[in-house]
């Protein structure tokens, strides 16, 4: 039987995932969030940077990097810098300071960019749940469990979530676009 709060809970963790990305993309203030998505290899596994050191903001441009471990300082720098978040790292022995630049127009256009390729992946996501849900409707009322009536209602119920989905998506993409080209 179509479950109708297993659908939308599926589609709610697409929207979770796209804000949590829309977060690592900056705008004019950088925040500690844009480190995240950065694994360092330290003790012979891939650890996340914010579990081997704390993470500051300076001011609105300048993170600052508190190694905890000083042997790892050279591994983190080597990361941050394959890393394609824009910054040089400079050390001096346990911390690192992240100074970002201010963001160019150029650079603002190409974040919008990104953003609506990154908001075109989650739709597409939203779409293939939407389209799990509807063969599995179709299924059920192929086996005669449920009626045609049933089919069709469960059908536009699942149309209305996804394009409640979606609208979600589009929205948080706007939101975080007009962020990005605020001056």
């Amino acid at each position: 039987m179509f479950n109708k709060d297993k659908c939308f809970s599926e589609m709610q963790v697409s929207i979770k995932a796209f804000s949590n990305e829309l977060k690592n993309i900056r705008t004019g203030r950088v925040s500690p969030d844009i480190l995240n998505t950065l694994f360092i290899d330290s003790y012979g596994s891939k650890t996340p940077l914010t579990q081997l050191s704390n993470v500051n903001n300076i001011d609105n441009m300048t993170l600052s990097v508190n190694v905890w471990d000083a042997s790892l300082v050279k591994i983190i720098e080597k990361t941050i810098l394959e890393s394609n978040l824009g910054v040089t790292p400079q050390s001096d022995g346990t911390s690192i300071l992240l100074k970002f630049p201010e963001l160019t127009a150029e650079r603002r256009k190409e974040l919008v960019k990104m953003i609506s390729e990154v908001s075109e992946k989650f739709k597409i996501s939203i779409r293939g749940i939407r389209r799990k849900y509807l063969d599995e409707v179709k299924k059920i009322e192929k086996e005669k469990i449920i009626s045609l009536d049933e089919a069709k209602k469960f059908q536009e119920i699942i149309q209305k979530l996804t394009d409640n989905s979606i609208n979600e998506i589009e929205n948080l993409a706007l939101s975080k676009e007009s962020e990005i080209l605020k001056v």
